[in-house]
């Protein structure tokens, strides 16, 4: 197991659920607090690389609940798709999905740029692809694996 150090400078001390930035220097007991997640199941042995930078507040909700990873507010999107449960799936199946209807070509491509960024904390795994298709008025967002 890596230690919170190596995380943190490997992860650019962001939060891979939240992605805001987490204080190296706060508690471990604080809830923005940094945290080391151990990935889907803390009983094994997680492969080395594999874990992941979080605020101990994130960690801990995450075990209650299935995470939750919020579009950015600067973005023009309509009916975003939850971007975890997007993720499961595409890892689960491949393909396609739509993710997002955007109003004009310039927001459709300023949400795709920020998805894969925002995915490739999130997900580093997954290797995705953005593709803006227009569409009744609108321009869609789809994520594929690549």
């Amino acid at each position: 197991m890596s230690n919170l150090n190596a995380v943190g400078e490997r992860d650019s001390w962001r939060c891979w659920l939240c992605d805001e930035p987490v204080d190296p220097d706060a508690s471990v007991n604080s809830d923005l607090g940094p945290s080391v997640d151990l990935g889907a199941s803390a009983s094994k042995k997680p492969a080395p690389g594999t874990e992941r930078l979080a605020h101990r507040a994130c960690n801990t909700r995450k075990g209650a609940v299935k995470p939750v990873v919020p579009w950015s507010p600067e973005l023009f999107v309509v009916d975003p798709a939850p971007i975890a449960g997007t993720v499961e799936r595409l890892r689960r199946k491949k393909g396609r999905e739509i993710v997002a209807r955007c109003p004009s070509r310039e927001d459709a491509d300023a949400a795709a740029a920020w998805l894969v960024d925002r995915l490739s904390r999130f997900a580093p795994d997954l290797p995705v692809a953005t593709q803006v298709e227009p569409g009744g008025g609108q321009f869609m967002l789809v994520l594929r694996t690549a």
